[in-house]
């Protein structure tokens, strides 16, 4: 063996002084497959590693173009109806019926000139009667009696209580405009936008975290 291997050097060393290339030598199959398993897993790696970057590149863009806005979006929105109220106007345009009874407590003055009429004969005991007629003269006390019917002026001074009970029945138009103002967070639909917001206020936090481009992966910034 090493007489061959000296004798394989010197016939190398004098194809060198001679300018030739020394002649290849016949490499074994392991050689081979080693060299071709390097070749295949070098090739495989440069495929994935092209792969891994489209997904990270696509990622990216689905984050910031799909994902962030429409997850973000979503839950700024939820945590807005719950600080919004709901604002509008009321058109009314209705007749309503008023059927009631209103007491009437009062008392009335009156003092004034009328005439009466009695109704039946009045009788004025110790009237003066004075007549004169010719030369006949009287002047006394009498009993007077007055036909019914008859005329009588007189003065009203006194005050007149008055309580009676009125009955009422109105139609009244009623033609107005209602402003209406009503916080979200007082009605019945707080609960569920509560619970939406957080249900995703998770997925938006998550999102947020995720680096939107090649700076922010390799370099944090």
């Amino acid at each position: 063996m090493a007489e061959k291997f000296l004798a394989k050097s010197k016939a190398q060393d004098a194809a060198r002084q001679n300018g030739q290339a020394p002649a290849a030598e016949p490499q074994p199959l392991a050689g081979r497959f080693w060299r071709f398993a390097v070749i295949f897993s070098f090739v495989v790696n440069l495929i994935l590693l092209v792969v891994v970057v489209a997904l990270v590149a696509m990622l990216f863009q689905i984050t910031n173009g799909l994902a962030s806005p429409i997850v973000g979006g979503l839950h700024d929105s939820f945590l807005e109806m719950q600080s919004a109220s709901i604002v509008t106007t009321i058109p009314v345009n209705e007749t309503i019926v008023v059927n009631d009874t209103i007491p009437v407590v009062f008392d009335l003055p009156l003092n004034q000139n009328t005439t009466v009429v009695t109704t039946e004969p009045l009788t004025i005991n110790g009237a003066t009667v004075n007549i004169q007629s010719g030369g006949l003269t009287l002047n006394a006390n009498a009993d007077i009696v007055l036909p019914a019917g008859t005329s009588l002026p007189v003065q009203l001074n006194l005050v007149v209580p008055v309580s009676q009970t009125v009955p009422v029945s109105l139609k009244v138009p009623v033609q107005i405009t209602v402003p209406v103002n009503i916080p979200l967070a007082q009605t019945e639909l707080n609960a569920p936008f509560s619970q939406l917001a957080s249900i995703v206020a998770p997925y938006d936090t998550m999102l947020k975290s995720l680096p939107t481009s090649w700076s922010e992966a390799l370099l944090g910034k």
